[in-house]
């Protein structure tokens, strides 16, 4: 691992990127379109790296390579569609960086000033910081009116029905009559999947249409 900052390091995957656009067939032929099923792959194995990680209690080096590797894997993807959309002229990877920069200034206001400077003291709780985040995301798009806007439907169904919850701000770590702990869980949803495909339902998308019920009810949709 090298401790130098990441400037150069960076401009150089840009500048690669650039250049297989301009001289590799197959990775000129790639367009936003035809990304999206490596975007998904990518990501879904950058999951099972991390979580990998996480479950060992002294990750060895073949498994933290594995996440660097990842890592890098998704970092591609997100460098090449910048790539793609400065090559129309909407913008580039440095926009992206920019964007992302601002924002997070802008949603951490007990770490910084509007400007960007470091604040000399920090002193907001959790439940503060997670409430002047939200309040400024209401701000920065004031047509979202549902609490459930901006939550991609092609989730899957469990990640789905988790971030709604969530939002519609039901109550956690608080259930007595549940599972008491990850693995037990983990048990009780594979026997309610086993008992669903014995019934000849899929129980992805029984899921996923209760989920979106639950959403439409609780904002009163029709």
């Amino acid at each position: 691992m090298t401790d130098a900052r990441p400037g150069a390091a960076v401009e150089r995957l840009v500048e690669v990127v650039d250049l297989l656009r301009r001289h590799c067939p197959w990775t000129a032929a790639l367009d936003p379109a035809s990304l999206l099923e490596y975007l998904v792959e990518e990501t879904y194995e950058l999951y099972e790296a991390v979580d990998d990680v996480v479950r060992s209690d002294s990750p060895p080096p073949a498994l933290l390579d594995d996440l660097r590797g990842e890592l890098g894997d998704v970092l591609f993807q997100v460098v090449l569609h910048a790539q793609l959309q400065a090559e129309d002229g909407a913008f580039g990877f440095a926009d992206v960086a920019d964007g992302l920069t601002a924002k997070l200034v802008r949603r951490n206001p007990h770490v910084f000033t509007a400007d960007g400077a470091l604040r000399d003291s920090f002193p907001a709780t959790v439940e503060e910081i997670v409430a002047t985040w939200q309040a400024v995301k209401q701000q920065e798009r004031p047509a979202r009116t549902s609490p459930f806007d901006g939550i991609p439907h092609s989730l899957p169904a469990l990640a789905l029905a988790a971030k709604t919850l969530r939002r519609a701000g039901e109550p956690t770590g608080t259930a007595t009559d549940g599972p008491t702990d990850e693995e037990q869980l983990g048990r009780d949803l594979l026997a309610l999947t086993r008992r669903a495909l014995a019934s000849g339902i899929d129980p992805e998308h029984a899921l996923r249409r209760a989920v979106l019920d639950y959403q439409r009810d609780a904002a009163g949709g029709p």
